[in-house]
């Protein structure tokens, strides 16, 4: 069970570092907090069965993860909109 959150968790680091565009870099992060609640949860089950604080933090992650795709996903629509590249490489915010 943890060799499956250590790769999916390399997987994410992987593809986030080599991602060129903004919605695959999302999607990696998205997948890294996925993979650290899932961790979450399996900790506090082996090792302290009786109270939920690895599910109550998971919880608080899937809020989170939530409020990062919302923002994330609008940021990347307003640079689509005024640059029309969502390429990382591209994406210099310094000029105009």
């Amino acid at each position: 069970m943890y060799f499956l959150s250590v790769y999916l968790f390399s997987i994410g680091i992987y593809r986030l570092i080599t991602s060129r565009t903004m919605v695959r870099a999302l999607m990696c992060l998205e997948l890294i907090l996925n993979t650290v609640n899932k961790n979450l949860v399996t900790f506090s089950y082996v090792f302290d069965s009786r109270q939920l604080k690895g599910d109550i933090f998971s919880i608080f992650i899937i809020a989170i993860a939530a409020v990062e795709a919302t923002i994330g996903l609008a940021i990347v629509s307003s640079i689509h909109r005024n640059r029309k590249s969502i390429c990382i490489n591209q994406s210099n915010l310094l000029n105009n």
